[in-house]
């Protein structure tokens, strides 16, 4: 195995491991906005049909997806 093989393995590696620590932290945040909110979003979106709640968490997750991902490339 050569020493560019070895490096790409690494990038690799590392590439996958922080973009699994960012999809946790992304799920902490809908976590944590879920219980800061007094209703149910899953259920306010998918059973009242609320388009402009689901507008607004959309660009939340969007925001904080972004957020994570200069984090992790800084």
């Amino acid at each position: 195995m050569s020493l560019n093989e070895l490096i790409n393995i690494k990038y690799i590696i590392a590439s996958l491991v922080y973009s699994v620590v960012g999809i946790i932290v992304l799920f902490a945040a809908f976590w944590v906005i879920e219980k800061i909110t007094p209703e149910n979003l899953w259920k306010e979106i998918l059973e009242k049909r609320n388009m402009a709640l689901a507008i607004v968490f959309a660009a939340f997750i969007i925001a904080i997806a972004m957020i994570i991902s200069s984090a992790i490339h800084s």
